[in-house]
């Protein structure tokens, strides 16, 4: 098992860099919202910007050498292709649909301090970013450049994380098409398994990098796994299921509760009978 370039004090300047890059990228997304109205502009803004300072971050170069390699590559292509698939995913469906229900009810609650409260909603997900480049720096900085079964696995778990995120939004959007299915709560397919199986996914996808970068033996390498569990707590605790599932409880009632007894809220699992 290979351990993590021995230069950590470069993994975090990087970081340090994602930071301040990202920072500029959420004050444009936050000032782009406010002009459209629309706060879903923030998402689509956080995962174009995290993909390019990403990657940028994954191709700069180790010590002397100019040119990166491949594991810097590979590992670069893997967040650039989550970030065209998911932003072009959210930028289609925020600029052809309503608010999103979370962005709405901030809007409808803050009322005159919507700008102010709406930028310490923005900001913070700057260094959100910069805890996610850990992960993907020591990933990308591992000293054998020589690709092994372990770059094989991480491209495989994000194939696997893309390809379940692909079908749970295809599905979704099945089910919404249909005319009948209007003011029903969708429990189809993964969503039969998981209320949020988009979630999980997206989750899945970044055990990636702790499964490229990640040795035992070696401290440092275990930030690798500060990006699952970052978007684990922001998914399952802060922006992802609380706000949404608030949502669905106001428009949906009853339903939805007993949809929260049946299915699981992230891990896809059988669901239970009532």
């Amino acid at each position: 098992m290979a351990t993590v370039e021995s230069g950590s004090d470069m993994v975090l300047v990087l970081s340090a860099a994602v930071l301040a890059g990202m920072t500029a990228v959420m004050v444009a997304a936050w000032a782009y919202g406010l002009s459209r109205k629309n706060g879903g502009w923030t998402d689509v803004f956080w995962t174009f910007g995290s993909g390019a300072t990403l990657a940028a971050a994954a191709l700069f170069p180790l010590g002397s050498d100019p040119m990166p390699q491949p594991r810097q590559w590979l590992v670069a292509a893997l967040v650039a292709f989550w970030a065209l698939r998911l932003g072009s995913y959210i930028g289609g469906r925020v600029s052809k649909h309503p608010e999103d229900p979370r962005y709405a009810k901030f809007r409808t609650d803050w009322g005159k301090d919507y700008p102010r409260n709406m930028l310490f909603v923005t900001l913070p997900q700057a260094p959100a970013t910069a805890l996610l480049a850990l992960s993907v720096l020591i990933a990308a900085r591992a000293p054998d450049h020589d690709l092994a079964l372990r770059d094989v696995l991480g491209v495989a778990i994000l194939m696997l994380a893309i390809g379940g995120e692909g079908l749970a939004d295809a599905q979704m959007k099945l089910f919404k098409s249909d005319p009948a299915n209007k003011g029903k709560v969708a429990d189809v397919g993964l969503w039969g398994w998981s209320r949020h199986p988009n979630y999980f996914f997206e989750w899945l996808g970044w055990l990636a990098y702790p499964v490229i970068g990640l040795d035992l033996a070696h401290p440092l390498s275990w930030l690798s796994l500060s990006a699952p569990l970052v978007m684990f707590l922001l998914l399952t605790r802060v922006s992802g299921i609380p706000p949404l599932e608030a949502a669905q409880l106001v428009s949906k009632g009853e339903a939805y509760r007993t949809y929260q007894a049946r299915v699981s809220a992230f891990f896809p699992l059988p669901p239970k009978s009532t």
